[in-house]
């Protein structure tokens, strides 16, 4: 008795060794973090056998300090604990200081769906993240931007020293900078010039940017790309100021500048290109002559002009009919049929692709989009819509290849027609698309 009471215990208590998702996270490089540096936050969670929907990594705040989700692709991975294999997704996250001391971590919640015994399970995964302190250095303290690899460039659309008067000047500058997000490189000081003009354009920030520089491999940043156009209205010689650009070092812990050499715009009279040629009075007569012949030829070019008019007007409702059915044959003609559907599977949502295969189903004779793609007889079409089904009506465990059903859709041939029906129409009176 006392052995079928613990076997029945354990058979009671089965449920709870279950396995169970379960999350963990870390730091990536945490050592000597100063302000403005941008620290990786990397976040795991892992599911018994696999996930039914994607975990849902959520945004956090932390008081005087920048987060933001990486904009890098997940990664999957697998693990196998106690026997038995988990599937993992890792997201990261960037946390950037504003200050120096310590910075704890919240503990987030991320929604998620796994297979349990063959069916989908919904479940919450409660992760603590780690904290970390932030030292300052007392030369870094009126700059708080850090990075890697820093760089400026700049470029002109002409030569600064061969401008006119009435001329604009246009100078890009570009800051790559590694390690760092592109909205938090600070903006570029040009400085002022007297007599000359300055408009600022709004800067263009782009996130993973490859950089080759001469004699070593390309490197992924950031950029900030300011574009400033000079215009002078007199003529002279300008000198735009050089740029310094600070910011700090975190390879080498150091305050560093990258800096623009300054630039002499110069700027000269322009050249007088239109001048009146005098008339002489010989050629009076000549002149009055020419002129009465174009107005004979402006009458005459008048006079065709209502003529074509009033045919036109007395012909405009048959013209209108007429353009009318043209432009609707074209719109609807079978080549700009495919065109849309295929522009649709490539740009729209899987509800817009299924409703829009819906359309090109019943333009073509069949009552569904089943009906139709039985009629094909193509495995790669059949495929992609069985794929399309599933993920509206089941599960959204399996992906559509886009690309393949867009090109395994092609234009109907005589053969491949449907039969007509040998039943009425249910509306006889409604117009076939």
């Amino acid at each position: 008795m006392r052995l079928l009471a613990v076997l029945i215990g354990l058979l009671a208590c089965g449920p709870g060794f279950a396995a169970e998702p379960f999350g963990r996270a870390s730091i990536e490089g945490a050592e000597e973090i100063v302000p403005g540096q941008q620290v990786h936050v990397v976040v795991d969670v892992f599911a018994p056998d696999f996930f039914t929907s994607p975990p849902q990594f959520p945004l956090f705040d932390v008081p005087d300090a920048l987060v933001t989700l990486s904009n890098d692709r997940a990664q999957n991975l697998v693990q196998t604990i106690d026997g038995v294999q988990y599937s993992g997704i890792r997201r990261g996250y960037a946390v950037v200081p504003e200050r120096a001391g310590s910075f704890p971590l919240p503990v987030i919640e991320i929604d998620l769906g796994f297979s349990s015994d063959g069916n989908s399970t919904k479940a919450i995964v409660k992760v603590a993240l780690p904290s970390f302190d932030v030292s300052a250095f007392s030369h870094q303290a009126a700059m708080p931007f850090a990075a890697r690899g820093l760089t400026m460039t700049e470029s002109f659309d002409r030569d600064p020293a061969s401008l006119k008067v009435g001329d604009a000047l246009v100078r890009t500058v570009v800051v790559f900078a590694e390690d760092t997000q592109a909205m938090l490189i600070p903006p570029v000081a040009f400085g002022t010039t007297a007599g000359v003009a300055r408009y600022e354009k709004p800067a263009v920030l782009a996130d993973g940017v490859e950089q080759r520089g001469i004699g070593r491999s390309a490197e992924i940043g950031s950029t900030r790309t300011e574009t400033v156009v000079y215009t002078a209205s007199g003529t002279g010689r300008f000198p735009l100021p050089a740029i310094s650009y600070p910011w700090f070092d975190m390879d080498g812990h150091v305050l560093s500048d990258a800096t623009l050499p300054a630039t002499d715009v110069v700027v000269a009279q322009a050249a007088v290109t239109e001048r009146i040629q005098p008339e002489l009075q010989g050629d009076v007569n000549a002149h009055a002559s020419r002129a009465r012949r174009g107005w004979l030829l402006a009458l005459l070019l008048s006079a065709i002009d209502l003529a074509v008019a009033a045919f036109a007007w007395r012909r405009l409702p048959a013209i209108r009919t007429w353009v009318t059915r043209t432009r609707t044959q074209r719109r609807n003609s079978p080549r700009r049929r495919l065109g849309r559907i295929r522009k649709i599977i490539g740009v729209g949502d899987e509800v817009a692709v299924y409703r829009g295969l819906q359309d090109w189903s019943r333009n073509l004779g069949y009552r569904t989009a089943s009906e139709w793609v039985e009629a094909e007889a193509c495995p790669r079409l059949s495929a992609q819509v069985a794929i399309l089904e599933r993920r509206l009506f089941r599960s959204r465990d399996v992906q559509l290849d886009r690309a393949a059903l867009a090109s395994a859709i092609t234009l109907p041939t005589a053969d491949r027609r449907p039969a007509k029906s040998a039943l009425p129409d249910l509306n006889p009176t409604e117009c076939p698309l």
